[in-house]
């Protein structure tokens, strides 16, 4: 009785045996968050060392050849990000009229968010000058913010940025944000503003209007 032969199929071979620089780049092409080293190796059967030196050269051979893409370590991870020289062509792309960037309000409550976290909402709102309840929605949202427990004291929600964050950023860490810190004011400063001026945020609630924290009359605004 003769034995029946069964290949394996060709994803199962042995990826040690794969060119490692083909294959760091046939795993990266599908990533949706930067690949560390250490991922990349146990995937790849390799020592992490080989990993990170095949990774840097890549990186260095793209920009020789002057491609359209780049290799990054970004967020403690590597991963494909297009060129700076030709973001025009790719907003362009990608936008095609719509309106996908944050607003300045969103801006301004992440950099809040940034500088200060964890920090919770009304804290941001007294840097801020207005209720952002509506912005830190959105910021949620889109993974660029997230909770980090609760403050002792109050037992307000804290809130900081996310590993997403750093990578939209192309920040390795948040070290490497420009020092912009000194510029708002202490926490200490704006704690009495902060219990007289903001309101507890409701998550059932409707978003609220963006206005300034007094009692001037305001116009209808919210933010996103």
């Amino acid at each position: 009785m003769s034995e029946e032969i069964t290949e394996a199929p060709a994803g199962h071979r042995n990826v040690a045996d794969l060119d490692l620089k083909p294959a760091l780049e046939a795993v990266l092409m599908v990533v949706d968050e930067p690949a560390t080293e250490e991922h990349l190796a146990k995937i790849l059967d390799r020592p992490r060392r080989q990993i990170a030196k095949a990774l840097r050269e890549l990186a260095d051979d793209y920009t020789v050849q002057g491609r359209g893409f780049e290799l990054r370590f970004v967020a403690g991870g590597w991963r494909f990000y297009t060129r700076g020289e030709y973001a025009a062509a790719v907003e362009r792309f990608v936008l095609d009229g719509q309106q996908a960037r944050l607003t300045q309000a969103a801006l301004e409550t992440l950099a809040v968010v940034a500088y200060r976290q964890p920090v919770s909402r009304s804290r941001v709102s007294a840097v801020r000058g207005v209720n952002c309840d509506g912005v830190m929605r959105t910021l949620l949202q889109r993974g660029l913010v997230e909770e980090a427990g609760a403050e002792p004291e109050t037992g307000a929600i804290l809130y900081r940025t996310t590993n997403y964050f750093l990578e939209r950023m192309g920040l390795r860490g948040l070290d490497e944000l420009p020092e912009l810190a000194p510029f708002l004011p202490e926490a200490e400063a704006i704690e009495a503003e902060t219990q007289e001026a903001v309101p507890s945020f409701d998550p059932d609630a409707p978003d609220a209007d963006d206005g300034p924290a007094t009692d001037m009359p305001k116009t209808t605004t919210t933010e996103f």
